[in-house]
């Protein structure tokens, strides 16, 4: 088994703690793009063919996997967007599929190319990767479920929506999905 993981953390996120840390902690290497610094300031664009490059020079094969977070799914899909299928494992948590907002607390938050996944799978041209599943709050508000359950059921990828989460999905809920994910 490769013990060598890609991972994206959410926007902000660092490979040596939270996602990262809880892999660590189970024997497996952390790799991948931290959301800080200089990646951060680079333009959306180039974050997406890093990640792609990055997945294509030393992640494309059966063994690999990848997990990503909150905006690091994002950059995920938009990186798959220009590839092939996926051949390795994907686990997405809490993805932002898109555009979002929220009434109640009068937030809302429009991504790079907030529309374009929607509009790939729309034209049947979006290149699923050909293992991945979605974990979601039901009350999270920047995935919104919904939208995460449309765009897994368009491209046949398995959503699992958790009650009573929100967007950061409890520790012991994703260390429950890592153990038997990575098993």
């Amino acid at each position: 088994m490769n013990r060598t993981i890609y991972c994206l953390p959410g926007r902000g996120g660092r490979l040596a703690t939270g996602l990262g840390e809880g892999l660590s902690s189970r024997g497996f290497n952390v790799t991948g793009r931290e959301t800080v610094g200089d990646f951060r300031s680079l333009a959306f664009q180039e974050q997406i063919d890093i990640v792609a490059e990055d997945l294509r020079t030393r992640f494309w094969h059966e063994d690999a996997r990848v997990i990503a977070n909150s905006f690091g799914a994002y950059l995920f899909l938009h990186a798959q967007a220009q590839m092939e299928p996926y051949v390795g494992k994907v686990l997405l948590l809490s993805p932002i599929v898109g555009e979002f907002s929220n009434e109640d607390s009068l937030m809302n938050f429009s991504p790079p190319r907030a529309g374009r996944l929607q509009e790939l799978i729309r034209e049947g041209n979006y290149p699923a990767p050909n293992e991945c599943e979605i974990h979601v709050g039901d009350q999270d508000w920047q995935s919104v479920p919904g939208n995460v359950i449309a765009f897994g059921t368009r491209l046949g990828l398995k959503v699992i929506v958790v009650p009573g989460a929100g967007h950061m999905l409890s520790k012991d809920y994703v260390g429950s999905v890592l153990d038997r994910w990575l098993s």
